[in-house]
């Protein structure tokens, strides 16, 4: 790739400049009141890749959120990427813990970032990571080095499920046909050592809801005698777990996939300081699943976490009353092999199994997707290894990933097409918390590296 690093240096401002402006609108998906926010990013994303050089650009309308499509054919005997990224966002709360406005980006030195790193929502998670694809389509296309054909799919309803997507790709399934799928939403190890996601979990999220008595009840006057929906729900999540942190609900390990001693060694050698670790979260010790180490336990096995809980009086002061009802939203993170759909109905069949008299339960299932493997000795993973190699200056590790990217299970079913991940962001990047934050030097470099992979997967495809 002849001159992408002066590219690079020549336009470092105007990739910065251009990538703030697209993260100072608020596109949060969750809130309905931000809708014209989400519809105004789709259109600075089409314009966007206009500007790159993609030859047809549109704002494809769905049931919920636009999804933003392009393609660009040189020549249709050769390969076809087909980029995927989502320009929606995670709701900023809890504002008072930013340490400037979630959507005013600035730009600040840290330990891990001497460089700067942009700190904003929607830095890292996927509005950097995504724009180094139209940057590096901009200095492919303005270069004449673009050695195949691409084509973008963008979303806007990632962070609520991708509730349209599906349909999408099923209307769409000969228009989006391509040879590899392409995506930055994932992290490596750290900026001396890249790593490429081999495997990510799957999900699924539930709400649950809690009816005690049919109103708030006088503590004083019925506190003993009825059931309390708070105490019933904390006792019945408590029991999701054992004394070794192993998940109660029957069948949940039924199909879980159990890693050889051979690959859970080479997950060894990947670098890490449980020291580290723990300074960074400020905790005493590390909790999970008995017999996994923690890179393990958040990557090739199975979760269950609480993501909220509330009920009864929560404001200033006190309020002594029985609530009539309480609630909490769950996650269960999934590794390949597990139906979302069956380990959902396995929740619900089991917390309504252990509910006692005097409540009732609801079991609201939100969304979910399946886990995913990409192989090693696939032409996709072997380009992004020589990519990241050339630019980096080493081989990178493969790792698995404990996030979830539901969509990239239905882009093989649908598509049978298979996804390489390769992301530039840092564990440390807050993403979803308050001061996400995405490196300067990241940013770059990853409009660096995506090229490379374009050229060596169109040789390797040969």
């Amino acid at each position: 790739m002849n001159s992408i690093k002066a590219y690079i240096q020549e336009n470092r401002q105007r990739f910065l400049d251009e990538l703030i402006e697209l993260i100072k609108i608020p596109s949060i998906s969750a809130d309905s009141t931000y809708k014209n926010d989400v519809i105004k990013t789709a259109e600075a994303v089409k314009a966007s890749l206009e500007k790159a050089g993609c030859d047809s650009v549109e704002i494809c309308k769905t049931e919920g959120y636009p999804i933003v499509y392009a393609e660009k054919t040189i020549d249709p005997n050769l390969p076809t990427v087909l980029v995927y990224g989502h320009y929606d966002v995670q709701p900023p709360d809890p504002l008072d813990l930013w340490h400037s406005p979630p959507f005013e980006p600035v730009v600040k030195k840290t330990e891990k970032h001497p460089d700067g790193a942009i700190f904003a929502r929607g830095a890292s998670d996927d509005k950097g990571q995504m724009f180094m694809h139209v940057k590096a389509m901009e200095f492919m296309t303005s270069t004449n080095q673009l050695p195949c054909n691409v084509k973008f799919m963008i979303e806007g309803e990632e962070e609520v499920g991708s509730k349209n997507l599906g349909t999408f790709v099923q209307e769409n399934r000969e228009r989006l046909q391509n040879d590899v799928i392409l995506i930055s939403d994932t992290g490596m190890i750290s900026n001396n050592t890249p790593s490429i996601t081999t495997g990510i979990r799957g999900l699924s999220y539930v709400e649950v809801e809690i009816t005690g008595p049919n109103r708030d009840l006088h503590s004083g006057l019925y506190g003993g005698a009825v059931a309390n929906p708070i105490n019933i729900l904390n006792k019945m999540i408590a029991s999701l777990h054992d004394e070794n942190n192993h998940i109660t609900i029957p069948g949940f390990y039924d199909k879980v996939e159990e890693l050889s001693q051979e690959e859970r060694a080479e997950m060894a050698k990947a670098p890490f300081s449980l020291e580290a670790y723990q300074n960074a979260l400020d905790i005493e010790s590390i909790h999970g699943e008995k017999g996994y180490t923690t890179n393990e336990r958040n990557s090739i096995r199975p979760t269950l976490d609480v993501n909220g809980i509330w009920g009864g009086y929560i404001g200033e002061g006190a309020k002594t009353v029985i609530p009539s009802k309480a609630y909490a939203k769950i996650s269960m993170r999934l590794v390949p092999n597990q139906d979302w759909a069956e380990i959902t109905e396995l929740f619900k069949n089991h917390f309504e199994s252990i509910a006692p008299k005097g409540v009732k339960v609801k079991v609201k299932p939100h969304h979910g997707g399946n886990g995913y493997v990409t192989p090693l000795n696939s032409i996709g993973y072997q380009a992004a290894s020589k990519a990241y190699t050339e630019t980096f200056g080493q081989i990178p590790i493969p790792q698995r990933s404990g996030g979830s990217i539901p969509i990239v299970a239905l882009f093989e079913e649908e598509l049978n097409s298979k996804t390489i991940l390769m992301g530039f962001g840092l564990d440390s990047d807050a993403i979803h918390s308050p001061n996400e934050h995405f490196g300067v030097w990241n940013y770059l470099k990853g409009i660096e590296t995506i090229p490379y992979f374009y050229k060596y997967f169109t040789e390797l495809s040969k």
